[in-house]
């Protein structure tokens, strides 16, 4: 008898219940193979989708939040824009300054107009034009114009002064004194002084006269030679104290 002969008389030899016992232990163990087998594909399967989930995110570049840096780019665009007005009409400005020191009054409220035109709120441009009107002779639209500088900036002393200035101008000499305070209430300003000094030297008010004179030449000895030839100071120009002072 041959090898498969005996493997199958051994095999009839066993019982029914020791045969069913035994293909149910088989049955269990290929079971087991195969749920093994089934989580390890399933857990490299679900090791691969993670592995490409990262690749794909670090390869990724970083998200931007459109909305913010559109809104950033809009807000340096328009800050860019305002500079670049802002350096013209200064420029402009300087212009209309220079015009009315070399007394080209209309010039300079013609360049006043322009500025005020591109910018409402462009506070010195009123003032150089209230003061330039006043000096042509039209003194209620300068004082306008002046208050309306003061308006948008009240602490701005060179409007004070002109304000001062222009009252000096229209002979209001109490309200000149007042105003040239209240400039030198925020500024240690010569021409304020030199102001009050001329003022009281049409008063014929020596002392007053010299004590603000003083202080200006103090300031700068150079004020010496514009008292010399002042014609305000005519009233007071005799005295010993007032040739002292500028000699």
């Amino acid at each position: 008898m041959g090898f498969r002969d005996r493997e199958s008389s051994l095999f009839r030899n066993i019982s029914i219940r020791t045969k069913i016992i035994i293909l149910c232990i088989l049955i269990l163990i290929a079971g087991g193979i195969v749920y093994k087998e089934a989580l390890n594909n399933n857990s490299n399967s679900n090791k691969s989708i993670i592995e490409k989930q990262n690749r794909k995110t670090n390869n990724s570049p970083p998200a931007t939040i459109k909305g913010s840096d559109s809104s950033q780019n809009i807000k340096n665009e328009a800050q860019k824009i305002q500079g670049e007005k802002n350096k013209r009409l200064e420029e402009l400005y300087e212009q209309s300054s220079k015009a009315f020191s070399e007394k080209r009054y209309t010039d300079t409220i013609s360049m006043a107009n322009d500025i005020i035109k591109e910018d409402a709120n462009f506070y010195k441009a009123y003032n150089i034009k209230g003061i330039a009107l006043c000096y042509s002779g039209s003194y209620e639209e300068g004082m306008k114009n002046i208050d309306r500088s003061l308006e948008l900036k009240p602490d701005f002393g060179y409007a004070r002064f002109n304000k001062a200035l222009a009252y000096e101008l229209n002979g209001n000499y109490d309200d000149a004194l007042s105003w040239y305070d209240k400039d030198l209430e925020i500024e240690n300003y010569i021409w304020s002084y030199y102001g009050k000094a001329s003022i009281y030297g049409r008063k014929g008010d020596v002392e007053n006269t010299v004590k603000y004179l003083k202080i200006a030449i103090d300031m700068s000895p150079e004020i010496k030679k514009f008292a010399s030839d002042e014609e305000d100071f005519n009233p007071v120009r005799d005295s010993k104290e007032f040739q002292d002072l500028i000699k």
